[in-house]
Parts: structure tokens; sequence; C-alpha cells
């Protein structure tokens, strides 16, 4: 018998309810990629955990769209009517980590192994931030994006939470208007919208997607 597809924003819904009758706020780490991204999630998150957003993009290139997006992201929990402060930390930018992850993977189409590996990457990081940090929780904003395949991203953050000792949150964010919200957030605070998931190979990706539709 085939098992059903997991819901994992009524499993996140779930547990934010359970929290909320015990009157706890746990602590939550949650990778963040972009302002677009966590226009969304974060004052979503915020009503229910003591929420810090993790820049961790060792993928994100070159270093100016690296820098662009932080601060862009900055920007946005400064001017956004939050129910509770949500923190920004950086994490370390070594885009060597993202190569090393990713050689042999350089022409692999989008969403494929490379970017399967890139979230093990982030992921991995921010589950051991949040060990260290003393963190209730860990998860990501990259649930929100139509393009990303959240079935790899929860499977990916299960097997690290067990292995680095700190729970997953699961998620779906782009679910119940999760997504169509952030573009609307995206147009009211104005916030830079990239064309390309962050690497150098999706841009590459993105450029012949532009010169096939100029071309039309």
């Amino acid at each position: 018998m085939t098992q059903p597809k997991p819901n994992y924003q009524l499993e996140l819904e779930k547990l934010m309810q359970r929290h909320a009758a015990g009157g706890s706020r746990p602590r939550l780490l949650i990778q963040a990629c972009c302002a677009p991204c966590s226009s969304y999630c974060l004052p979503y998150l915020c009503e229910a955990f003591e929420t810090t957003a993790y820049f961790y993009n060792p993928n994100i290139a070159p270093e100016s769209e690296y820098r662009a997006r932080l601060e862009e992201l900055r920007r946005l929990l400064a001017q956004l009517p939050l129910a509770a402060p949500v923190k920004l930390e950086e994490g370390p930018y070594d885009p060597q980590e993202f190569y090393a992850i990713a050689r042999g993977h350089e022409d692999d189409p989008e969403p494929g192994e490379r970017c399967r590996l890139c979230y093990e990457l982030r992921l991995r990081a921010t589950a051991k931030a949040a060990a260290a940090g003393g963190y209730d929780y860990f998860c990501t904003t990259l649930s929100i994006s139509p393009h990303k395949k959240a079935d790899w991203i929860n499977e990916i953050g299960a097997r690290i939470a067990a292995e680095e000792g700190v729970a997953w949150l699961p998620s779906d964010f782009k679910k119940k208007g999760g997504y169509a919200e952030s573009i609307r957030l995206s147009r009211e605070y104005d916030l830079y919208r990239q064309d390309y998931c962050g690497c150098a190979f999706s841009a590459a990706e993105a450029k012949k997607r532009r010169e096939q539709h100029s071309g039309e």
C-alpha cells in the first residue's frame, strides 16, 4: 500500500498549536536565503517561536550578490511589523565549501543532485549552529519557493536532526498561500528579487533563459 505523502505544513501547524497551548516559545534558528523568502516565513514563525534568522549561504556568487541579499534581509527586518523581535545572525561565507560539494555536478539541471547537496550543506551548518547555541529547533526558508522540493528539504532536515541532536521543524511554507503572500510582501517593501537561486551555475542557467526569451 502506498504511504500518504507527508503534509509538512500541517505538522508545523500542529507543533505551533501545541506550544501555544502550553504557553511556551521554543527557540528557533532558521536558515534564511534572502529577503523575499523570509518576508512571509519570519513574521509567521515569530508568533510562536523565539526566532533567529541565520544567513548561511556559501553558495551565493559573486560576493557582491551575497552582500546585497544580506543587506536586503537586514533592511526588511528593520521595517516589518513583527509580533516579536527576530534576530539576524550571519554565518561564515566561504564559497569553497559550496564548490567542494558541487564538484562533478556543475552541469546538473535545477533542481538536481547539486541542489540536494547544497540543501544539505546549508542545513547541516544551521543544525550545528543551533545545537551550539542551545536552540530547540532548526529550519529553513527554502520550502517557500515553488522551485524547491519540500520532500527533499524535510527528509534532509530530519536526518540531520537525528545526527546533530537538535530538532527539525517541518515545513512547506509555500502552502496555504505562503508563496503568494511572499510575492505581495516583496512588492509592498520593494524587495530585490533575484532571478537565480544563488550559485554561479544557477546564474548561468538564468542567463540562458533570458537570452532564449529575448530571441523569441
